[in-house]
């Protein structure tokens, strides 16, 4: 019975260890802006932090609602969440990787100017997210109002949002790289405009609950070790972030190199912006939300644990 019942409470330690190993990170789209965690997979980043990831393809409403209820432990993609936290959500953005937007505007070959869309579709990954964001702010400084001359609907994400344009049913799409590349030279559609020097927004990060902050401190911080290892990587190795873009992706090698080299800028290097990117950020989402009273940066992001694995791995 005592040989039974201290084998029992061995399965029961290594159970727990499993768990407490295990980081289950959710991202809304297969593009540019989710490779951090895939390089980290690839060159062993999460191993040797001694983490078990799960990465999971979900659109950004579903992935907010699990990392509240405690089913996912970090979010990647981060628009509509930051805009959650703004409206009360118990979260905070621990790194941000990605700090502008990497949208084109798409459309099909017929459609050549912003007067062509009028009372055509338009597809996004989620109702109120950075893609949609993106497509109404070029949309409108082309002189079209996205409220009342476009119809928004929830097509996948960007892969598939592309599928969709060129079977029928959509019009116009919000494209990152490398898709959006794809989209001009295989199936000649046009690029009406981009976003990509044009404001902050950011894309791409860590968010997590406060309840996870709290409870699994230790997991979180060699979580953002494993994605600043991986951002390092992604800096300084041009041809090898790509091999893993392409295989990721399912794109050729040069389509990868492309889009590594358009998307490269975007990126932070440290992941902790500017005070005043994070103000450009939340004025943006304010007005977005319609919200006058302004909101302190503090409220909605903690760079503190990013911070101190910044200085463990020699990142200023």
């Amino acid at each position: 019975m005592r040989l039974f019942l201290c084998a029992l409470l061995l399965c029961c330690c290594a159970f727990r260890a499993q768990a407490d190993d295990r980081i289950r990170m959710s991202y809304a789209s297969r593009s540019i802006s989710s490779i951090l965690p895939f390089i980290a997979v690839d060159k062993g980043f999460f191993k040797e932090e001694a983490l078990e990831p799960e990465l999971i393809l979900t659109r950004g409403t579903t992935a907010i609602a699990a990392s509240v209820a405690g089913d996912v432990e970090a979010i990647h993609i981060m628009g509509s969440a930051i805009r959650g936290i703004i409206q009360g959500l118990p979260m905070k953005v621990l790194a941000v990787y990605n700090q502008r937007p990497l949208f084109w505007l798409t459309t099909r070959p017929e459609l050549k100017s912003f007067v062509d869309l009028k009372g055509k579709t338009m597809a996004v990954t989620t109702i109120g997210g950075s893609q949609q964001l993106a497509g109404n702010h070029m949309l409108r400084k082309g002189g079209i109002d996205p409220a009342k001359e476009i119809t928004t609907i929830v097509s996948g994400d960007v892969p598939a949002q592309l599928q969709a344009q060129i079977s029928g049913p959509v019009h116009i799409t919000v494209l990152s790289p490398p898709t959006v590349f794809i989209a001009r030279d295989r199936y000649k559609l046009n690029l009406l405009a981009s976003t990509s020097e044009e404001y902050i927004n950011f894309i791409s990060g860590i968010i997590v609950s406060e309840k996870t902050l709290r409870e699994r401190a230790g997991v979180i911080k060699r979580t953002l070790r494993a994605m600043t290892k991986a951002n390092r990587f992604f800096f300084a190795n041009e041809n090898a972030s790509a091999e893993i873009l392409a295989k990721y992706l399912n794109v050729s090698q040069a389509v990868a190199l492309d889009t590594y080299r358009s998307s490269r800028p975007a990126f932070t290097r440290n992941a902790i912006p500017t005070e005043k990117e994070l103000e450009e950020h939340l004025k943006s989402d304010m007005q977005f939300l319609n919200l006058k009273t302004p909101i302190k940066s503090s409220a909605v992001f903690d760079f503190s644990m990013q911070r101190e694995v910044n200085g463990e791995l020699g990142i200023k």
